[in-house]
């Protein structure tokens, strides 16, 4: 019986103790990568004054309400953001299941049992004919105790990828407004488009009408005429495919919002792009602000981190692994007398397992681990020179664009007043056809030009917003005094 004591005494003292010597981690001392970009951007633009993007709640930069609208259904909707959430619940819980694995199990079980014949009566004939056996126990199985941190490695490494789902979910918001944003503007030069296509077409209608009166007084030739016609001709084909884009692009936005495009979105865009908010300038930075400001590059980070811990686990694997099963509890030969005294048992069962020949597959498996994490540096390398190239793309379109628009929109101009000179020398028989035609086809090449250059200007105002970080972050809720 005090033999029984003091063993029942070691068993709390030994677990203190395998809870103490489980310290040692073979994870790799982590260190970030230096960053494979130049300190400074091309051309080293200068910085508009104001907050940095990734600071900026995307309200603030999208002020036109009707956009506004439009991001907000494509985040409640967007099924695309919705598998990223996901992705971050399937990951946290992952990471539970990991960290749970850090501590013992401690279950209670109960088991009775009843068989014939019973086996004693070989040697007793006293012995019932049915053997019967209860239990209850409270006890610990196979618990294993991380004395070479292979369980601590694993559990760092499922939130090393929870952490990256997260950022990841981060991205893939800043992506879905940037692609709703460039969807609403594309959908405004679409309508604009169309105008312009609709009045050039009723123009050259016109021409061809005077040009077919003409032709039958004999004041013009055929030629005239068939040019004439097929200018018209060309504008109504013009047109269907516009309108064919128009509808293709307002079904590409609805597959964004996850929803029908409502009608309010277009409404009071008579000015076309010309009439949408102005957004902000936001200044770039250094190339270095990248590292902590993108969710993507934070997010290779973390997949790193990940395969650097994945190597601490590979590690511990060629050293012995120990597990420990204990329990207490009670065992009886009849139900009635389960929690009756002198009923007491107990277990205490430790066992270590050596790996000896294992015909190569430890070693196989740290040096895939290794590669794993050069992987992951080349990507995480990846992704800072992927970033960089972007915002380097975007910068040289911000000091090039605006001044690309304003000469288009001023050609058009000149272009417009050009038509009305050439249209009056024809109706007052000054100017050949050719010349009028010559001055429509100019007209309408310079009108689109002026509007798909401030599309691209607008556009890679989003682009750069989106390149620096910015979307993820959001207003804080004004709370309504108490």
């Amino acid at each position: 019986m005090t033999e029984r004591r003091n063993t029942m005494r070691l068993i709390p003292v030994a677990l203190a103790a395998a809870l103490l010597a489980a310290g040692c981690s073979l994870i790799p001392t982590y260190e970030r990568p230096a960053a494979p970009v130049p300190t400074t951007f091309p051309g080293d633009p200068a910085q508009p004054p104001g907050p940095a993007a990734a600071a900026l709640p995307w309200q603030d930069f999208f002020t036109d309400p009707r956009l506004a609208g439009l991001i907000e259904t494509a985040l409640a909707n967007n099924r695309d953001l919705r598998v990223t959430v996901q992705n971050i619940e399937q990951a946290r819980a992952q990471f539970g299941i990991q960290r749970a694995a850090l501590f013992p199990a401690v279950g209670l079980s109960a088991s009775g049992s009843r068989s014939s014949p019973n086996p004693a009566q070989a040697y007793n004939s006293d012995a019932p004919s049915v053997s019967q056996s209860f239990s209850v126990n409270l006890g610990v199985s196979a618990w294993e105790i991380d004395f070479f941190g292979r369980v601590r490695s694993l559990r760092d490494q499922a939130l090393a990828q929870y952490l990256a789902t997260e950022e990841a979910r981060k991205s893939a918001q800043i992506s879905l407004i940037a692609n709703v944003a460039n969807g609403w503007l594309t959908l405004i030069a679409d309508e604009e488009l169309l105008a312009i296509t609709r009045q050039t077409l009723a123009t050259r209608e016109d021409t061809l009408k005077l040009t077919k009166l003409r032709f039958d007084n004999g004041v013009s030739s055929e030629l005239d005429f068939q040019l004439a016609n097929s200018l018209a001709e060309s504008a109504r084909a013009t047109y269907a495919q516009q309108q064919r884009l128009r509808r293709q692009d307002e079904n590409a936005l609805a597959l964004l919002l996850g929803a029908p495009v409502p009608a309010s979105a277009l409404a009071g865009i008579d000015g076309g792009l010309a009439a949408v908010k102005p957004m902000p300038d936001v200044p770039a930075g250094l190339p270095s602000d990248l590292l902590t400001e993108r969710p993507d590059i934070r997010a290779a980070e973390q997949q790193l981190i990940a395969a650097n811990a994945n190597i601490g686990a590979a590690r511990a694997a060629f050293f012995p692994r120990v597990a420990l099963t204990t329990s207490i509890g009670t065992q009886s030969r009849e139900f009635s007398d389960l929690f009756s005294a002198g009923t007491k048992a107990w277990a205490f069962a430790p066992s270590i397992t050596l790996p000896i020949f294992d015909a190569g597959r430890n070693q196989a498996n740290l040096d895939s681990a290794r590669a794993g994490r050069e992987i992951a540096v080349a990507q995480y390398e990846k992704s800072i020179q992927s970033a960089f190239r972007e915002v380097a793309d975007a910068l040289a379109g911000r000091e090039t664009l605006t001044e690309q628009a304003r000469a288009l929109r001023a050609t058009a101009e000149a272009e417009s007043v050009r038509f009305r000179l050439s249209d009056l020398r024809y109706r007052n028989g000054v100017a050949s056809s050719l010349d009028l035609l010559d001055a429509q086809r100019s007209l309408f090449s310079a009108q689109q030009s002026a509007v798909q250059a401030q599309l691209l200007e607008l556009q890679n105002r989003v682009t750069l917003y989106r390149t620096l970080g910015g979307g993820w972050t959001e207003r804080a809720p004004v709370q309504a005094p108490a």
